[in-house]
């Protein structure tokens, strides 16, 4: 059976240093054409870092499009041809310092499905040990314990606004 949606025409529009964007011309299964605009991102992980006490370990950080300090699970994106589950090991500890004896995925997403490319990995980190922070140049990070169930509750205060913090905080429950 033929695809109704098969792709026509596609052009890049914007290359930039996190993201690409291309145009898409596709067909519909009434027979007309739509245009869509696909941002281009690789692929990423995030980690929910749980210590011995059920503490989540958070980290603060300014995120420019929401143009404020965001509170979220530490995360980061893969590298050409990276393992996930390494990428999450690399990035736990990048972020936060720490080191997972006990790393279990969890789910695997589209965090922006309707318009962007990348798959988010998400982990659950367990058995914590300490590392070392190795923040990129333009991170500026601080790391927060908090209980997950009080994380849990500041999705619903909005205090927690980010998707991939909130899927993992919610689906993390499951596993613990």
């Amino acid at each position: 059976m033929k695809n109704p949606y098969e792709t026509i025409d596609s052009k890049v529009s914007f290359n930039g240093k996190i993201i690409d964007v291309k145009v898409d011309t596709i067909s519909l299964p009434d027979g007309k054409t739509a245009k869509r605009e696909v941002v281009l991102r690789g692929d990423a992980t995030a980690i929910v870092p749980i210590d011995e006490k059920g503490n989540v370990i958070l980290v603060k950080q300014y995120r420019h499009p929401a143009e404020s300090i965001v509170l979220e699970i530490p995360a980061g994106m893969l590298e050409e041809g990276e393992d996930p589950k390494v990428c999450a090991i690399r990035e736990l500890e990048e972020e936060t310092s720490l080191i997972a004896k006990d790393l279990t995925h969890i789910t695997t997403m589209y965090p922006a499905v309707g318009f962007c490319t990348e798959k988010l990995h998400i982990y659950l980190a367990k058995d914590l040990e300490q590392g070392n922070f190795n923040f990129d140049d333009d991170e500026f990070i601080e790391v927060i314990k908090v209980p997950l169930d009080e994380a849990i509750d500041m999705i619903y205060t909005g205090k927690i606004i980010d998707s991939k913090t909130i899927v993992g905080l919610l689906a993390c429950k499951r596993f613990l």
